[in-house]
This record gives C-alpha cells, structure tokens and sequence, in this order.
C-alpha cells in the first residue's frame, strides 16, 4: 500500500508564498513521475505542474514563472514552491504519483487527499 501526504497549505495575501509538500510513503520500489494537481470549487481538477525522476519539469501555463517543483528521491518527497500568488490559485492542490511496488514491480496511480491554499486579495 502506498500512501500520499500533502502539508503545506493556509491562507495567503495575494503576492505573497507558499511551499508544499508531498510525502509518499508504503511499499515503494520507486516514483516514476510526480504531478501536482489543483481542484477549486465549481471546478474541473486540473493540472498544476510535473516532474519526472530524472527532474524534467513541466509546468501549466497559468503558472509558468512563479511555481517550482521539485523532488528528493532519496526520501521520496515532491515540493512545489509558489510565488506571486494570486487569489484564483485558490484551491485543494493535490498530488498524484505513478508509483512502481513489489514484488512485480508494478506501476500504478496513487493521489493524496490535498492540502487547501487560500490566496485573499
């Protein structure tokens, strides 16, 4: 069983940071790639940014140039660094991990339960 834990989350002025995290934990051979996803209310989930094991990133446009992520694979944990927040970053950001488990070394899917970032004006 793998778990996803997001921590990090609160309220925020608009302008200002934030950096979460995601601790992946459980029977874990290794990560093949890391998402950070977002879900505001009334709205679709949609995609944040990514970051492959050999840390090739991808970002959504809407937040090129202000959010970082990155990893630490020796301890299996996904950050996602947030600048410039703007009020409609408001959301639960969650994240996602394709994860490769024994004894089959098996890749699946696994999300966390995510943490709320609140961005007021």
């Amino acid at each position: 069983q793998v778990q996803l834990v997001e921590s990090g989350g609160g309220l925020v002025q608009a302008g200002g940071s934030l950096r979460l995290s995601c601790a992946a934990s459980g029977s874990i051979l290794s990560i093949s790639v890391q998402y950070w996803y977002r879900q505001a209310p009334g709205k679709q989930r949609e995609f944040v940014a990514g970051i492959t094991n050999g840390d090739s990133t991808t970002y959504a446009d809407s937040v090129k140039g202000r959010f970082t992520i990155s990893r630490d694979n020796a301890k299996n944990m996904m950050y996602l660094q947030m600048n410039s927040l703007k009020p409609e970053d408001t959301a639960i950001y969650l994240c996602k991990a394709r994860v490769i488990t024994p004894p089959l070394h098996s890749e699946n899917t696994y999300w966390g339960q995510g943490t709320q970032v609140t961005v007021s004006s």
